[in-house]
């Protein structure tokens, strides 16, 4: 079961904006809080060839930015993103290429791989998401216990201590989290999966899987 922390269970890498820095990790949880340090260099090296758009946010060739959305940096963007009204970047954000950032929409201290979408209602802290992932309409990344501990993450019998107070999800390349669906602190998403929606979720799922809801996970078969 503890295959499922293997990076490759994840992510390929492709399209990620910070490929190396996942070279020399545990566990993917790792890389979150170097974010904010990641920033400085990347935005000193794009300084260049990216456009800043609001203070310490910057974007490459091709993104768009709607006049009403908020943006607090650091961040950056890759090339043809768009961020669509009423978004809200709340700092400490690397984006690859082509990502939607929607209505209503807030992600903070976060890495969003390529093709990443959150174009309707959603909330997305303290996680890493994958090439090509998608969050349905309201559906919410969660990254605070309500006890207020530190965040553990739970694979089948096994509980490792992360010593994180914030930390959302790992969500693989290519997964589908269907509308209004929850996905609780710690929760880990192998590549390829499907979440139900208004599924609440914990602990891990393995790659290529359907999860319906609580204990009820069935291999996907894409058509």
């Amino acid at each position: 079961m503890l295959s499922v922390l293997k990076l490759e269970e994840f992510f390929s890498l492709e399209g990620c904006p910070v490929a190396d820095l996942f070279t020399d990790i545990q566990y993917p949880w790792e890389v979150i809080p170097r974010i904010a340090q990641l920033l400085e260099e990347l935005i000193e090296e794009k300084r260049s060839t990216y456009r800043e758009v609001a203070p310490g946010v910057w974007v490459g060739e091709g993104t768009t930015v709607a006049a009403t959305a908020t943006l607090q940096g650091p961040a950056l963007f890759g090339k043809n993103c768009e961020i669509r009204p009423n978004a809200f970047v709340r700092g400490n954000v690397i984006a690859g290429d082509g990502v939607v950032l929607g209505n209503a929409s807030e992600v903070k201290q976060a890495i969003l791989f390529s093709g990443v979408q959150l174009p309707h209602f959603n909330y997305v802290g303290d996680s890493i998401l994958g090439r090509g992932a998608h969050l349905g309409a309201g559906a919410i990344v969660s990254n605070f216990k309500s006890t207020k501990e530190p965040v553990k993450v739970r694979i089948g019998d096994v509980v490792i201590e992360t010593s994180m107070r914030k930390f959302g999800a790992i969500v693989g390349d290519g997964v589908e989290v269907g509308c209004n669906a929850v996905l609780n602190p710690g929760t880990l998403i192998g590549a390829g999966s499907l979440i139900y929606p208004l599924t609440s979720v914990r602990g891990s799922i393995p790659g290529g899987m359907i999860c319906k809801g609580r204990d009820e996970l069935v291999p996907y078969r894409a058509k």
